[in-house]
């Protein structure tokens, strides 16, 4: 397994799909550019921003091999594997080191829920299996199953698991995996509002929807928390705000590809039953793009 070393603003890409519901792959080269032009330190591919639960399997690996095969090793691209079956998410994990990914996010098992030593053992059988770094994922609000810090700590003595992506909304969880974490084992922010803390506090990055639309604000912001500079990281971070509350005042990635299609990025297309934002988010979300210079006004 090669070294990787992920850092900074990680955008959970949105996957462009055409009016009949086929993935646009014209416009996810347009995005894969644009976010490499301005900055973007590393791409998701196919996580939950880019609609992994509605692309089947063949797509799925599909949409993550283009991706790698565009990005042309410029950044790195870590390719979203998850699923409540340990043997489906072995398999989308070796689809992804088929295809070149860089690393893979796995979330934990949804709607089974299973328990800690369930969870410790579905991960260590993915990362026994796959020779690719592995950042796990904690996001206990989509899947009704908490990573309890202690769990992830253990995991984390696996040679392949290279960190852990914390969605819970506690800046307190991050900080005492951070605490106590093996060397190099890296923790991301899965909370856009909470990414700066966290990486001023010792985070490796964060897995960020808001990148998707404000990705050169976003990059700039976690360097200088990367360097420390919290005066500089939380003033950009301000100018952010708006986003990281907007663009989830309905289910990800609702809000998000209406952003990128009012931005002229993407069309608006999502699959089912994902629908269109609905009007009475609009305005808010359209404000919060504009005060970070995602909009001319």
């Amino acid at each position: 397994m090669a070294a990787i070393n992920l850092t900074g603003s990680i955008v959970a890409l949105a996957t462009p799909l055409h009016t009949d519901g086929a993935v646009d792959y014209v416009g996810l080269k347009r995005l894969i550019e644009w976010h490499i032009e301005a900055g973007t330190h590393a791409i998701v591919s196919v996580g939950t921003t880019g609609e992994s639960a509605t692309l089947d399997f063949e797509e799925h690996i599909a949409v993550i091999r283009a991706t790698v095969d565009l990005v042309g090793g410029r950044v790195p691209v870590i390719a979203g594997t998850g699923a409540n079956s340990t043997r489906e998410a072995l398999a989308l994990a070796r689809g992804a080191f088929n295809a070149g990914a860089d690393a893979h996010l796995s979330v934990t098992p949804y709607y089974n829920k299973p328990t800690q030593e369930g969870l410790k053992a579905h991960f260590r059988a993915i990362a026994d299996a796959v020779d690719l770094p592995m950042i796990l994922y904690n996001v206990p609000g989509r899947t009704a199953v908490d990573m309890f810090p202690e769990t992830t700590l253990e995991l984390a003595a696996h040679p392949r698991i290279i960190g852990v992506k914390e969605a819970t909304g506690s800046i307190e969880r991050m900080r005492e995996i951070i605490a106590h974490a093996p060397a190099g084992f890296g923790v991301y922010s899965g909370e856009d509002n909470l990414g700066a803390t966290c990486m001023l506090e010792g985070g490796k990055g964060t897995i960020s929807v808001t990148a998707n639309v404000a990705p050169r604000l976003m990059a700039r912001m976690a360097e200088q928390a990367l360097a420390g500079n919290r005066d500089a990281a939380l003033k950009l971070d301000d100018q952010l705000a708006g986003l990281h509350r907007e663009l989830f005042c309905q289910s990800n990635p609702i809000p998000v590809k209406w952003a990128l299609a009012h931005m002229g990025l993407i069309g608006p297309t999502l699959r089912l039953p994902l629908t269109q934002l609905s009007d009475e988010c609009r305005p808010e979300l359209e404000a919060a793009l504009k005060q970070a210079g995602c909009l001319h006004v």
